[in-house]
């Protein structure tokens, strides 16, 4: 296909960081790739570059992060020629590509949730997407529909499923004054924790603990945005341990 305008629309949630979203390519040099990088996204776009290299088309914009909390986050992206809308959860970054180009020229087929091994170092680095899309629009297209009724050609590479299965994770939430207190195991003598967590605070204490027989406590904290672990024992000469990371 070449295109002078694009409308691209779609809805997605993942617990993954990093992902491909769609791509596709021409054999001109031009391609659009929209994909998930530590979080955020990041749309790379070509209308075209000349071999002399005095029209260089690559442009590559990034918007919004922590984007992997497994909530349904919005994208549309609204092309006309070189002018761009990138939408995300109703915030709006317009932008111009670069070059002197205003098609978009994809001659292989375009795949959302990664993209085909073409041979390129770009196509083995990055990683398919994981997790759950909805409302795939693409130019008046309704790609969800289509790929749920087998109307397209070429179809489905591996397993998809027709539902978006929920994660069996419970967060919870904290405010200023609320705590979690659960009984300890004065029998044990080994002390192991895990948990995952995002704030936006940069000071905050996570976890703390006494240690049975007044033998000391342990505190994990988030001071000037890095964790810390103080471990205060009272029985030995060098009573205090701090890791921060």
């Amino acid at each position: 296909m070449k295109t002078l305008k694009d409308v691209i629309s779609l809805k997605f949630k993942t617990s993954e960081s990093e992902g491909v979203i769609f791509h596709g390519e021409g054999q001109q040099g031009d391609y659009i790739t929209l994909e998930l990088k530590k979080a955020k996204l990041i749309l790379n776009l070509n209308l075209g570059s000349n071999q002399l290299g005095s029209i260089f088309g690559h442009t590559s914009v990034m918007t919004g992060s922590l984007l992997d909390d497994h909530h349904w986050h919005s994208i549309i992206i609204e092309r006309h020629g070189r002018n761009i809308n990138l939408t995300l959860d109703r915030h709006m970054q317009h932008f111009r590509t670069n070059g002197e180009f205003d098609y978009l020229d994809l001659d292989y087929e375009i795949t959302f949730g990664g993209m085909p091994f073409s041979g390129k170092p770009s196509s083995n680095s990055r990683k398919n997407f994981k997790g759950c899309m909805e409302s795939i629009n693409y130019n008046g297209n309704n790609i969800t529909d289509l790929a749920k009724r087998k109307k397209l050609e070429p179809s489905n590479v591996g397993n998809l499923s027709f539902s978006c299965v929920e994660p069996h994770t419970v967060p919870v939430f904290f405010n200023a004054t609320s705590y979690l207190e659960v009984p300890g195991r004065p029998s044990q003598d080994l002390f192991s924790v895990s948990f995952l967590f995002r704030t936006w605070n940069p000071n905050g204490l996570l976890l703390f603990s006494n240690f049975a027989d007044d033998l000391g406590n342990i505190e994990i904290d988030i001071n000037e945005g890095k964790v810390s672990v103080h471990i205060n024992v009272t029985q030995v000469k060098k009573n205090r341990i701090d890791i921060s990371s």
